[in-house]
């Protein structure tokens, strides 16, 4: 019987090869595959080693991309070659990052692993807009939610009261198209329009930018079309210029 190999999930960071981790460095070098997110590619890669297969398997909203269960099995297989895999997913994979489906199927095959974070993308856009994520007295909770379900909708079963509360940092990730419905929904509940935001787009990489403005006209400018960048959103006492 063939002794399975071995599974590095490595968090990425946002995309900028030099806020890897030691640790995720090594994995990389001493991979025999590396299975990749989109936003996980470029300049990183450069970190494996020559001959390693390397596999795209990402995922972005409005593009064809694998199913889940599709990468999961190909992860699997790859392991159950014998050799050492790394699963390179952006930011840290346990932020909304299908880790846990993941796992499931390297469990349920009796693979080993182990999970080496990266920094997490909300952390590396406020570290981009100059802002901290906490601020005494004014913003003493954080909280992460995602802008949309498995159909690419708002979800309907996130605490609108939590996240209208002034007194909260809020990031939202992968919300670009449904923030103005977010914004409309936010309102109702009491959050004022003119809550500082930030649209922080494409964290990491060459083509980064950063915008500063309000909830509303946030909402206002992502009613058209979006745009293709990748970008995460916060808002609340934390994302303006005091």
């Amino acid at each position: 019987m063939t002794t399975p190999g071995f599974v590095s999930f490595v968090g990425a960071g946002p995309g900028d090869p030099e806020l890897l981790t030691l640790k995720a460095v090594d994995r990389l070098k001493r991979a025999d595959a590396v299975l990749f997110d989109d936003l996980a590619a470029g300049p990183i890669l450069g970190h494996a080693r020559p001959g390693a297969d390397l596999v795209g398997v990402g995922k972005r909203a409005g593009r064809a991309s694998p199913r889940q269960s599709h990468v999961s099995r190909l992860l699997v297989d790859y392991a159950l070659l014998g050799g050492r895999v790394v699963r390179l997913k952006s930011g840290d994979g346990g932020l909304f990052g299908r880790l846990e489906e993941e796992l499931d199927a390297l469990r349920a095959a009796g693979v080993p692993y182990e999970i080496i974070p990266g920094v997490p993308s909300a952390c590396a856009a406020a570290a981009a807009c100059g802002v901290p994520l906490t601020r005494r007295l004014t913003a003493r909770r954080v909280q992460f939610v995602t802008g949309h379900d498995a159909s690419g909708q708002l979800p309907q079963d996130v605490d609108l009261d939590a996240l209208a509360d002034p007194r909260a940092c809020t990031v939202v990730f992968m919300g670009k198209r449904t923030f103005p419905a977010l914004a409309e929904a936010l309102a109702a509940r009491g959050l004022p329009g003119a809550t500082p935001a930030i649209l922080a787009e494409a964290v990491g990489a060459p083509e980064q930018s950063v915008w500063r403005g309000t909830v509303a006209a946030l909402a206002e400018r992502l009613a058209g079309e979006p745009g293709p960048l990748p970008a995460l959103i916060l808002y609340g006492p934390l994302a303006g210029d005091d």
